[in-house]
């Protein structure tokens, strides 16, 4: 079929099978993680990014295609997490800055729009890296503007955008000899080109029969839903300005009770939940829909569920009193906090476990984002934790290298000024914080926190999820690996003896302090089994044994 033009109806359309098409394979793009960790997020990162953007395209009342993709760009930009969504929405901002002031899209704008795009993202990127989604996006473009040069036709140039794409995600792994190794083509290659694949399905007519409405196992809508709840309220948030205060979730019986008189249909169930609140997350299979809303309004989302089904599950948190008693339990005794100076330079250290919180705080954070190895903030996430400090200036410890991208775009757009410290692991960031002066300036402060990176040797210890080779070093599904400053340097199937001969390796002559922090998968008893035969080693060692509550890693241990 031959279009001529992209109106909004088509941008619309592409933009909603895209999110679709990520939604339904995301786990697939996880799985392309090089590292058989449990926190290969790519496909979760760039599925959650584009959610953000459709989000932000379907509440655009603008009919011009220029609008609805500048809205793309700001949903992507404030919803991205991690690297591979930052990078998916500098893509869209050199497309969106590319089509300003078009009410349409012609052929040509939209070779054009992935040329700039190309020409955003690898700015963004400050080593860009051949083998990558940045390789995919360049082939794929250049083969768009061949196109645009001989034909009118919109669908033609899509066509060709998509065919290079694949073909040159297939080459990511002769550019980047890792992919080769591991026999995984790039993941962030492999979203964009599905990204890519479900616009010019959308444009040739073409629709998945899930495409309308994607449909996941039971516990992935769990997961889902879980997801969606923890990334909307931070405890600094004030319950006045929590907009839709009713946390609300439905389970409904497609089909079946005494009220139905409706049959379902994913968009119209959607559309209407839309404007009832924010947050909101529509899942279903052929047998049950699964609803997640912050609103208002909760009975007019059951009345909503029973005209399609009767209700399976029901639950309503009102989250204004929730976030009173998280503020409440946060205050001191001595109500000291109702008069406690607000501090000149806030540090904002993105960490998930308890006693981690606790261990940073201890060293000068003054507030914690919820967030890194299994679910990476997004750059909104990070914006509010900046705003709610109410401090002058600020500093953010991503603590994690994928939320670098995100960070940085934060720092960009907050209304203070804000310096990132790029500690790559929790132990970075706890090392950063020796550096730390409240009475120091933003850039001092930056320049030595950064400047004791380098001195802390960072070992996690974690589960392989499945088989897998990687510099000649064979990994069997289960076992434990030690990981040195971002490698794989050993595998054992026993916890403890991994730990420890990860610990042997990162010594050298001039080691003096190790650090273990026991997470999920550990306990304190054998945490302290490990203490005790470090120090064996060299009795001048010293070793500090602390519970961090972190997921994923049973054990982050640190060597200075």
């Amino acid at each position: 079929m031959k279009v001529t033009k992209i109106t909004n109806t088509e941008f619309t359309a592409m933009v909603l099978a895209a999110s679709n098409k990520l939604n339904k394979n995301a786990e697939f793009i996880n799985s392309l993680n090089v590292f058989p960790v449990p926190d290969g997020d790519t496909g979760t990162n760039m599925n959650l990014s584009l959610k953000s953007g459709y989000k932000y395209v379907n509440e655009e009342v603008s009919t011009s295609v220029s609008n609805l993709a500048k809205a793309l760009a700001k949903g992507l930009l404030m919803g991205a997490r991690g690297n591979s969504g930052v990078i998916l929405s500098q893509i869209f901002r050199g497309f969106s800055k590319s089509t300003e002031g078009k009410n349409e899209l012609s052929a040509q704008d939209l070779a054009d729009g992935f040329v700039a795009a190309t020409e955003t993202a690898y700015k963004a990127v400050m080593k860009p890296t051949e083998g990558t989604v940045l390789t995919v996006v360049r082939l794929a473009a250049q083969a768009g503007k061949k196109v645009a040069a001989t034909t009118d036709d919109v669908v033609a140039v899509m066509d060709a955008i998509y065919e290079n794409a694949k073909t040159a995600l297939a080459k990511t792994p002769d550019l980047l000899p890792v992919l080769k190794q591991v026999g995984v083509v790039d993941s962030g290659g492999q979203g964009l080109t599905f990204v890519l694949e479900a616009f010019d399905d959308a444009l040739n007519g073409r629709t998945d029969e899930d495409d309308g409405a994607y449909q996941p196992n039971t516990s992935e809508m769990d997961e889902m839903i879980d997801a969606a709840h923890h990334q909307s309220v931070q405890s600094q948030i004030d319950p006045d300005d929590i907009v839709y205060g009713y946390c609300t979730e439905i389970m409904v019986r497609i089909g079946r009770g005494k009220e139905v008189d409706q049959k379902f249909d994913y968009q119209k169930f959607y559309d209407y939940l839309a404007e009832l609140g924010d947050s909101l997350l529509v899942v279903n299979d052929d047998e049950i829909v699964k609803v997640h809303v912050h609103t208002e309004h909760p009975g007019k989302v059951m009345a909503w569920g029973q005209e399609f089904g009767d209700l399976a599950k029901v639950k309503v948190d009102n989250m204004r009193m929730q976030q009173e008693t998280i503020i409440a339990n946060d205050q001191p005794s001595d109500k000291s906090t109702d008069t406690e100076k607000v501090p000149d330079t806030a540090v904002i250290s993105i960490a998930s476990g308890a006693g981690l919180s606790e261990l940073f705080k201890s060293l000068g954070v003054t507030n914690i984002l919820n967030g890194g190895q299994t679910m990476n903030p997004s750059t909104e996430d990070i914006v509010k934790a900046i705003a709610a400090t109410k401090a002058k200036k600020a500093i953010v410890l991503p603590n994690n290298k994928n939320i670098f991208l995100a960070a940085e775009q934060a720092a960009e757009v907050a209304e203070i000024p804000v310096e990132i410290v790029h500690s790559k692991t929790i132990s970075q960031g706890i090392t950063s914080m020796l550096g730390f002066n409240p009475d120091a300036t933003l850039e001092d402060n930056q320049k030595e926190m950064e400047d004791n990176l380098d001195t802390v040797v960072s070992g996690q210890v974690t589960n392989a999820i499945r088989d897998t080779e990687i510099d000649n070093v064979k990994i069997k599904k289960g076992q434990f690996m030690g990981i040195i400053d971002g490698d794989i340097d050993l595998v054992n199937d026993d916890l403890l003896t991994t730990a420890v001969e990860m610990t042997k390796k990162m010594l050298d002559e001039d080691s003096e302090a190790i650090t273990i922090i026991w997470g999920e998968g550990a306990d304190e008893a054998l945490a302290q089994k490990v203490a005790d035969e470090i120090g064996n080693i060299d009795e001048d060692l010293e070793v500090e044994v602390h519970e961090g509550d972190q997921p994923v890693y049973p054990f982050l241990i640190s060597v200075e």
